[in-house]
């Protein structure tokens, strides 16, 4: 004959544990007159052939058809208390449980209202409690012995990311102003997973947003962004590209002959060019006209002729040089070589 339950109780409940069913393997053997300890921080339901009888609060609860009037019709007056009857006690853990981890497993393409599109990742952390318990036993744990938040999580996740690409759609911010919006974004997809936590008998106390970060790609596109902000204006900005390629060779001409002549040419444009084109991208107001569009490239201007445009050479390898642009023997080799021919004009 099995053993009869007189005492049920699970006092050691670890934090990360959901849901415990005594007996474990299955509907053990009780009696009226058997006894249900149940702790402060925990919250019992009595089960009897796959039914929630009652629901049992912290305190010493006695098995009778009196303190659990739930369960007389079901047991039935004919054992009179003394025969056992099969049944089952599944304690659930009351206590939040806090720090859970929440995260995008890949990145998230967003439509950004700075830079056109932005891919990024999200995580944080978030707390929730049992605040149905015969639903998490009925809907979540089902007939398992024991329930932790391990074997949840996944699922939480996976319904948090969802819900957080919901609310970040919906803000309209740009990842350059994100930073001051991560408290607006927690208290919106906390406000969008209520409904979600309690479809399967949980309550989502707290939630947090940690970072929000670009990926490289979206990274680069930060940066090309405060070059033009820094400069003030598309245009200027594009023509301020332009000029660093044209000047990037002169500084590589890539030695002798026809390269050389347009190294030279393109050190002229870059030397000529450049304070006049950054004057302009400063100076221009925000209210000014739109600039004309830019004119179709021009050949390749001749190697310096004059004494004057050969220092416009120099100078321009001087800037070079201070940004950090060319390594120091590449500066000395070509400040040798346009020194020398600025002697030669008699400069």
């Amino acid at each position: 004959m099995a053993r009869i339950i007189d005492v049920v109780e699970a006092p050691d409940m670890g934090g990360n544990e959901i849901m415990r069913r005594l007996p474990e393997t299955g509907p053990g053997d009780f009696r009226l007159g058997s006894q249900v300890i149940v702790r402060e921080s925990q919250t019992a339901v009595f089960f009897r052939d796959g039914k929630a009888l009652d629901i049992l609060y912290p305190g010493r609860h006695t098995l009778s058809t009196a303190n659990l009037p739930m369960i007389s019709g079901m047991i039935g007056w004919v054992t009179g208390g003394r025969n056992p009857f099969p049944a089952e006690v599944v304690f659930l853990n009351m206590r939040q449980f806090v720090d859970q981890k929440w995260g995008t497993s890949q990145p998230i393409t967003f439509r950004d209202s700075e830079l056109g599109m932005a891919r990024l990742r999200a995580r944080g952390t978030y707390a929730f409690q049992i605040a149905d318990p015969a639903m998490v036993v009925n809907s979540v744990v089902g007939q398992q012995g024991a329930y932790t938040t391990d074997q949840v999580s996944d699922y939480l996740r996976s319904m948090i990311v969802q819900r957080f690409i919901d609310i970040m759609g919906e803000q309209k911010i740009s990842i350059l102003d994100m930073g001051g919006f991560y408290n607006e974004l927690s208290a919106g997809a906390r406000a969008s997973l209520q409904d979600d936590f309690a479809a399967i008998g949980f309550r989502l106390t707290a939630f947090f947003v940690e970072a929000i970060t670009p990926t490289e790609e979206t990274e680069r596109a930060i940066d090309e962004r405060a070059s033009m902000g820094a400069i003030g204006n598309m245009d200027a900005y594009m023509k301020f590209k332009a000029a660093r390629a044209i000047g990037d060779a002169a500084v590589n001409p890539g030695g002798g002959g026809t390269a050389e002549g347009m190294g030279m040419g393109a050190g002229l444009g870059m030397g000529m060019g450049m304070a006049g084109m950054m004057a302009q991208a400063f100076q221009q107001q925000p209210a000014a006209p739109a600039p004309a569009p830019a004119p179709a490239p021009a050949a390749v201007p001749a190697a310096p002729t004059t004494a004057a445009e050969v220092q416009a050479v120099i100078d321009n390898l001087d800037m070079r040089f201070s940004m950090g642009e060319i390594s120091e023997d590449n500066y000395n080799r070509l400040m040798q070589k346009w020194q020398q021919r600025l002697k030669e004009l008699g400069g």
